[in-house]
């Protein structure tokens, strides 16, 4: 994942790692299991991040489980990633 700059929309996999992080109560650099072990992060980008026109039209959507949530990214031009608690996922601290 690259760093971002000022004023730069944040990639799909920034938004989940501050979702996370929200939820969690923490930094996000505190988070300890690295977003690559449940999904790899320069495809979730490709997939719904901001530039992705034909898949916001499309509303392309994607469900996976990390940190022992179940996260969902719409590309919907939104800039939002959803973190639900769920108790089938295994927490990741």
């Amino acid at each position: 994942m690259q760093a971002k700059s000022v004023g730069q929309t944040p990639s799909a996999s920034e938004l989940v790692i501050d979702a996370v992080a929200a939820r969690e109560g923490v930094d996000p650099l505190e988070l300890t299991v690295p977003l690559y072990d449940a999904i790899d992060a320069d495809e979730l980008d490709a997939l719904v991040g901001p530039g992705t026109e034909r898949a916001a039209k499309s509303g392309v959507e994607v469900t996976f489980a990390y940190y022992g949530y179940e996260v969902t990214v719409t590309a919907d031009g939104t800039d939002t990633a959803n973190a639900t608690s769920t108790d089938t996922v295994a927490d990741g601290s």
